[in-house]
């Protein structure tokens, strides 16, 4: 299987099975309800383990919570509650949204709040390099002392901006990696610089590091984290000697009008919103027809598009089985082995007949479900009966009319063969 690396900007190979393969993909930051686009790195991060376990992989995949971070702050401020009783809360929302979409969990889903030690110990160590300085209680990466700095991104040193500006600073361009304590902040934890909390990108690093190790295959996450938090984790993390993520995966965002849908923007739509409109298995198939590295549109009509496809493979099943050869699934397989090209395996499995090869495939991407034929209740298979009764009859009148309280019941009754099918409406 290949992968496009963001880092070498071209296609690499994976080592072969059994690997292993250890993957980090970035979680969001949690004070308050994520927005549906988050929900594409962890859709794609759980996609790619399920594939590769198939392919005869060992994955371990790590997705973090980021529950320390100015944002937190600054919401728990507004709405007077506790910044630790925020993030707990916004961490649980996010738990039960994700876990709503049907796909499982990542292996280890660490918060930044009980990784503390670890990014104490990391801070120390880039402090004894000389890669980062402390200044009144703040302690801050020297981006000048890494040379390789901006590979990731492309971003160039001179075109550099402060990502936050601070008198403290040596050089503006360089980032923090613990911060002090501020007037109005409710929470802080010890450090050998005192009180304050770390800063954003130092806890991936250290996350990654703990439950990964030193050095680990895949880093995934949105595009818009490759700089600067990506470039600023490689960089944090070289600087301290460890080799970290080899291929770096970025995903495209989600779009509304054509702009990045983005809290900062406030053009959000939650993941529970659409979760309670569209439900999971329109949103899966929605994310199925976009190519993980490119932006896709969300729109009401990419939905409705998005389950009626749904709609089309449910109908497959429900009419008869016609075999494929075998050659069928490894036309699938190659679709997703050439850089995990869902759009592409989408449209061969579209064609499919096969009931047993489609159910394969689909439950690849938590979709299995689309097999399941949901049961009508007795009293509509009954009105159902009735009705055909009354078509043999030719009272299509009285057909007609059973028909109608069928539907008003959320049902639609559909003529084949054998008589008659009744299917629930999406």
């Amino acid at each position: 299987m290949r992968l496009y690396n963001s880092l070498t900007r071209a296609p690499e190979e994976l080592p072969p099975p059994p690997g292993p393969i250890r993957m980090y993909v970035c979680g969001p930051t949690v004070y308050q309800r994520v927005h549906v686009g988050n929900a594409r790195p962890f859709v794609l991060g759980i996609w790619i383990k399920r594939w590769l376990e198939r392919r005869g992989y060992e994955v371990k995949l790590v997705s973090n919570i980021t529950d320390v971070d100015d944002r937190v702050y600054e919401a728990s401020a507004e709405q007077r509650i506790g910044s630790r009783e925020l993030a707990a809360s916004a961490s649980e929302w996010y738990r039960q949204d994700t876990g709503d979409l049907g796909l499982g969990r990542p292996d280890v889903e660490p918060l930044a709040s009980e990784t503390i030690p670890e990014i104490v110990a990391l801070v120390e160590e880039l402090l004894e390099r000389g890669a980062a300085y402390v200044a009144d209680g703040d302690v801050y990466f020297r981006v000048a002392s890494h040379p390789e700095y901006g590979r990731l991104s492309g971003a160039r040193l001179e075109e550099m901006i402060a990502q936050e500006p601070s008198e403290l600073k040596v050089d503006q361009r360089d980032f923090a990696l613990w911060k002090a304590q501020k007037p109005g902040e409710d929470f802080a934890w010890e450090s050998p610089w005192g009180p304050g909390r770390p800063g954003w990108h130092i806890e991936c690093s250290a996350m990654a590091e703990k439950f990964l190790g030193s050095e680990f295959e895949i880093h995934g996450g949105g595009n818009d984290l490759r700089f600067p938090h990506h470039e600023n984790e490689l960089a944090q993390s070289r600087a301290a000697g460890r080799p970290f993520a080899r291929l770096w995966m970025h995903n495209g965002m989600l779009e509304l009008d054509q702009e990045k849908m983005a809290k900062s923007v406030g053009n959000v739509r939650t993941l529970r919103e659409v979760l309670d409109v569209w439900g999971r298995e329109a949103l899966l198939v929605y994310f199925l027809t976009g190519q993980w590295r490119k932006p896709i549109d969300f729109t009401p009509e990419a939905m409705e598009a998005a389950a009626a496809r749904a709609e089309g493979f449910r109908n497959v099943f429900r009419d008869e089985n016609k075999p494929l050869p075998p050659e069928a699934w490894a036309e699938f397989a190659a679709a997703l082995d050439d850089d995990f090209n869902t759009a592409q395996a989408l449209a061969v499995i579209h064609e499919w007949t096969d009931h047993e090869l489609l159910r394969r495939a689909l439950d690849v991407f938590g979709l299995a479900s689309l097999a399941k034929q949901t049961e009508a209740p007795r009293e509509l298979r009954a009105l159902a009966e009735r009705r055909e009764r009354a078509r043999a009859e030719r009272d299509f009148g009285e057909a007609d009319r059973l028909r109608g309280e069928i539907e008003d019941a959320g049902w639609e009754v559909r003529d084949v063969a054998e008589g008659f099918q009744l299917v629930p409406k999406r």
